[in-house]
């Protein structure tokens, strides 16, 4: 059993089991922070970053099959997961407060960095003002700006505006749970129907736990207009701008069916970064890293293979 009651092991699939939970204080607010299981210590320090309306959960996965190469850990990020709200949420104030858990919980080793979405976007503008702290930098379907926007991007940007943001938020909460469920697993994965039940369910519990928290809806609201605010950014302080400091070796997952993030934005992204290299995986929506974990793992290592030659 884990710290939540859940049963953890091999008789339950990668993607079903969670590490280990503990509190830490950071930037004025307890931060739930999971830790991959069993690590040894003297591997070097990982961080995994979730997206808008995530949580550390969504890197069970891939954490727990990088565990004999990185020791990691993932927070809930204030507003999401079992966190609660502090200040502004926002991709600038996630950027800070992971700031200050890599240095409080990682020590001074370089820190493999990982980046889900806006979670993506907020690890971008830290390893660009942090550059000394960062070992390499992996990307999974980021929020970085677009000029072609999807259908689900233009949710987002409902979202983003005010007034019609709670307008959108109210009447979504008013529909059948089952209906929402279906809706958020058909937007956020390629192939809901490919999941395993274990997984499936323990996406559905975190649905269920997501409507129970007062300050939900809000943090979903401030998180979009972020997105939304940094997509309208002027070019020197654009994360376009951003990506260009960053010299660490970057890896950029897409995915083919990701409703939110198009896929044909990788060719820019590859190029906006001085020293990156893309995985594409045409079967995945937006969290590659849940749906084909062991994809993504492998080209993490085949990353980290080319930067030691």
């Amino acid at each position: 059993m884990d710290s939540y009651g859940r049963v953890t092991g091999t008789e339950v699939p990668l993607g079903a089991q969670e590490w280990p939970a503990r509190i830490v204080p950071v930037a004025g607010v307890d931060l739930l922070v999971r830790e991959v299981p069993d690590t040894k210590e003297d591997l070097p320090p990982a961080l995994y970053v979730h997206g808008l309306g995530g949580s550390s959960l969504n890197w069970t996965a891939l954490g727990l099959l990088l565990s004999d190469t990185v020791r990691g850990i993932a927070p809930d990020l204030p507003g999401f997961g079992r966190t609660p709200p502090v200040g502004r949420i926002g991709i600038g104030a996630q950027a800070d407060v992971l700031a200050e858990l890599m240095d409080k919980e990682l020590g001074d080793q370089p820190v493999h960095l990982f980046g889900n979405s806006m979670g993506g976007a907020a690890a971008v503008a830290l390893a660009a003002s942090r550059p000394e702290r960062i070992a390499s930098l992996t990307l999974v379907s980021p929020a970085l700006p677009h000029p072609r926007a999807s259908a689900s991007a233009l949710w987002f940007a409902a979202l983003a505006t005010p007034r019609v943001g709670q307008m959108v938020m109210e009447r979504t909460r008013k529909l059948p749970f089952e209906r929402r469920l279906q809706a958020s697993l058909s937007m956020v994965f390629g192939d809901p129907r490919s999941l395993a039940p274990e997984v499936r369910a323990a996406y559905e519990e975190e649905l269920h736990r997501r409507d129970t928290q007062p300050w939900g809806a809000q943090a979903t609201l401030d998180g979009a207009r972020s997105i939304l605010f940094s997509q309208l950014a002027p070019p020197r302080r654009s994360l376009w701008a951003d990506a260009a400091k960053i010299t660490c070796p970057v890896l950029l997952v897409y995915g083919g069916r990701d409703r939110l993030v198009d896929a044909r934005i990788r060719t820019k992204a590859q190029a906006a970064f001085p020293d990156a290299r893309s995985l594409y995986l045409p079967q995945s929506g937006h969290v590659a890293q849940m749906e084909h974990p062991e994809e993504v793992a492998r080209a993490f290592r085949q990353l980290l293979a080319s930067t030691r030659r």
